[in-house]
């Protein structure tokens, strides 16, 4: 892993590695709290320091949230990352996607036709 030296890990950054972990790693098993490609517990639950990641969190997890991301690396994932004009949460976008969930999707289109329907009305009246 390329970036700063290792450094300890602020208690919200290990909080939010666990969670990521206990959510969204499909290698680890909630039931035996282990790590079903490493037959062990897993590692990443109790890391204090940065420097070496499972490979798996790394590559597929990690990338879900973007600031965790860039304050573990060090690296900058401004530029892939977009904010959200509803909610203000910063995403990762697919393709052209202009919204970070369907929720937010739902409520900017509902927003932008009440605010059409305002005009239509105005300029009838």
């Amino acid at each position: 892993m390329s970036g700063p030296p290792s450094r300890e890990l602020t208690r919200q950054e290990r909080a939010a590695i666990r969670r990521l972990v206990t959510d969204l790693c499909a290698n680890y098993d909630n039931r035996d709290k282990f790590c079903r490609s490493l037959d062990c517990p897993c590692y990443m639950l109790h890391k204090w320091w940065t420097g070496s990641f499972c490979r798996y969190f790394r590559e597929a997890v990690l990338p879900v949230d973007p600031a965790l991301e860039s304050a573990i690396t060090g690296e900058d994932t401004s530029l892939k990352q977009k904010t959200c004009p509803v909610c203000g949460r910063a995403y990762l976008p697919t393709t052209s996607q202009a919204y970070c969930s369907d929720s937010c999707r739902a409520f900017a289109r509902r927003k932008s036709e009440r605010e059409r329907k305002r005009r239509i009305r105005q300029n009838q009246g």
